[in-house]
Parts: C-alpha cells; structure tokens; sequence
C-alpha cells in the first residue's frame, strides 16, 4: 500500500490458558494490516532461563513473568526503534516502567490484581490480607496502570475496579474484550440444528479442567445425565479422563490448539456448553460457543455475567451445585423453542460485542492512536 505509515510495534503477551488464543487471534488479525509490523515478545511459563530455577522467582509468576519480559524487551530495544508497546497482561509490565517512559504503551488485563482476589480461592490462592507485602503488591501495580499511556480491559469489571480500586481516570480505558473470528465460529451456527431425538451432546471446555468446574460437571453427569446425554471434555489435565472412569458417553479430548480442526468439529456436533466454571474472568471459551449457536450453561463468576445473559443466551448455576446443572440442562434438552432462541441471541450477542475483526481492528487503532 503506497504511502502507508507502517508502524513498528513491540507485544509483550503472557502464554497462559485463554491469553494464548487471544494471542493467536491477535496475531491472525494483524497479519492483515499493512501498516504495522509486530515484533512478537511471548512470555512462557516455562524457559530454560535463569528464573526459571532461582529461589523465591521460580514459584511467583509475577516475578518471572516480568523479568521475562524486561529481558526480553531489552535484547528487543537494542535491535529496533519501538512506535509503541503493547503489555498482555500487567504481569509482564511490572519490570518495565523504564520503557513505558520512554515507548508510548497500553497495558491491556482480563482482571485487576483485586479482581483477582475475589475469585483467588477457584485458582487455589489465598486473597490478599491486607499485609505490608500486599500492600507493596498493590502500590506496585498502581504505579505499573499509571505509567501506561492507555489501558484495555476485557470487562466492565476490570475497568470499574481500576478506577474504583487504583484511582485510574476513566477517559484513559476501553472496554475491548478480545474476540473470535466469526468467519470460522460463526460459520459452525449456520450448520447448527436442534437434533431429533438421541441424546443432547454436552461440550466442556477447559484448560484447566479443576478450576473450570469439570468435577462439578461430572458429578451432574453421573448423577442424573448419563443415560440421556453424552459428554465431550477438552482439556490438558490427565485428571479429566480418571474422573470420568465408569462413565458411558464420556470422552475426554487433550492435545487440542486454539481454533484447531478437531476442536471446530466437537463445537459443531454439540448441543450444549456446559461451563460451571468455578474461578475466571471473560473466558474465550465461551465466546466461542455463542458464536457456534451453543446455549450456555455456566456460573456468574468474575465477568460471566457480561457474556452470558440469563434466561437469554443460557442459563447461569451456582457454583459447586451439580442438581443445578441437571435441572438446567433437561430445561434446554426438552425445550427447543428455547433452544433454538437462545442459540440464535448466543450468535447475535457474539456477532455485535465479540467480533475478532472489529475488537481487534479498535485495539490497533488504540495503538495507532498512541503512537501518534
């Protein structure tokens, strides 16, 4: 494109559960923009490197992740003239204020450390207790959200509680969640029909499979599903497939990558997602469904609530309540003018707030914006 500025940008991303398929996305998406060239900085929760073995760093993810990153952005900063950084999460910023004064940057998070907090016991951690370290922790991110020329969070969630939590003024923030192409997702609804007769297929999908509430969901399955649904577990934990031991209808599925094939095919051929999530923020997952026609089943735990509507989009459970799982999930089995209305406002809710092109497209710019 002659006479495009192109403009050269450093992405600092955190390689953990959801934040690589947003990594992924982002990084399809700016493979079409011809007026930027990314240099790609991906922050690994493991590396052969010396954090990896040195005492005290080698458990804090905080800690490591930000020296990766100021490591890395140094070896970065001797080779190319940054127009402007982009940090994902605040973890990889906190080493970084030096470059952050220097290299207009946007420091985007799912979730502030105190939003963190309240869900902290779903990641198996401990709240903060208002100790002097803690209260170091919260300095040290403030200072980290003051040093940034702009902030994207995924939620409203995150974005009250920077400026409720950590006094960031609200004309320096955007709400963009990330979000799913809709030419492949959304290309799954248009094949999506309520199946006649047989058994409801049911889809977890979780990393993480503990947290997400997978025992949850196979306590439901065992207890009143089993002869009436199937059950398709994606996840990378090996706990998944001894959970499900004795189970008919069952599957467990490891090894998939974000947006893979085999993946696609298991949202195409579902009936149901099932999501009794115990701790998280806006999981991509579940954007993912809507986009594929999937009523929802799932907890308003973290930001939830802002992607599943109840009643409209699917159903939100408690959390750690298996009965109310079943119940929700026979509602949907047996009702499909319910079905079918909630998996055409699932489509259109993902088509106007989790649109990968236009979410992205609104990030860069921000970039753009910033560097200028």
């Amino acid at each position: 494109m002659t006479g495009t500025k192109v403009h050269r940008f450093g992405f600092i991303m955190e390689q953990t559960l959801g934040h690589i398929t947003h990594h992924k996305n982002l990084e399809r998406r700016i493979s079409q923009r011809a007026d930027i060239e990314p240099h790609w900085l991906p922050i690994a929760v493991s590396e052969p490197d010396v954090w990896q073995n040195t005492p005290i760093v080698k458990g804090n993810w905080s800690l490591k992740a930000s020296l990766r990153a100021r490591g890395s952005l140094t070896d970065l900063s001797r080779a190319h003239r940054m127009d402007a950084l982009f940090f994902h999460t605040q973890t990889t910023a906190l080493f970084s204020v030096k470059f952050m004064r220097r290299i207009p940057s946007i420091v985007s998070l799912d979730a502030t450390p105190l939003n963190y907090d309240s869900v902290a016991h779903g990641y198996g951690d401990s709240a903060g207790n208002g100790g002097w370290l803690e209260r170091r922790k919260y300095e040290w991110n403030r200072a980290t959200f003051r040093e940034a020329a702009h902030l994207i969070t995924w939620c409203d969630w995150a974005r009250k509680s920077l400026i409720c939590d950590y006094g960031i003024a609200e004309d320096r923030i955007s709400v963009i969640p990330p979000g799913v192409d809709l030419g492949v997702w959304g290309g799954l609804a248009a094949e999506k029909e309520r199946p006649v007769g047989g058994k409801t297929r049911l889809l977890f999908v979780g990393g993480d499979f503990a947290r997400k509430g997978g025992h949850v969901l196979v306590e439901a399955f065992r207890k009143g599903l089993q002869d009436t649904c199937e059950l398709d577990i994606v996840t990378r934990d090996a706990e998944a497939q001894s959970a499900i031991s004795g189970l008919t209808g069952a599957r467990v599925h490891t090894g998939m990558t974000p947006n893979c094939a085999e993946l696609q095919d298991l949202y195409r051929r579902a009936d149901l997602f099932a999501f009794p999530t115990l701790a998280d923020c806006l999981p991509i997952a579940v954007m993912e469904a809507m986009a594929a026609g999937l009523p929802v089943i799932a907890t308003s735990v973290g930001a939830l609530a802002e992607e599943v509507e109840d009643g409209v989009t699917g159903l939100i459970v408690p959390p750690n309540d298996s009965d109310a799982i079943i119940d929700s999930i026979r509602e949907l089995a047996h009702n499909d003018e319910l079905w079918q209305s909630m998996s055409i406002a699932g489509r259109e809710a993902a088509e106007a707030r989790f649109n990968a092109e236009k979410n992205y497209n609104a990030l860069l710019n921000t970039m753009v914006r910033i560097a200028a």
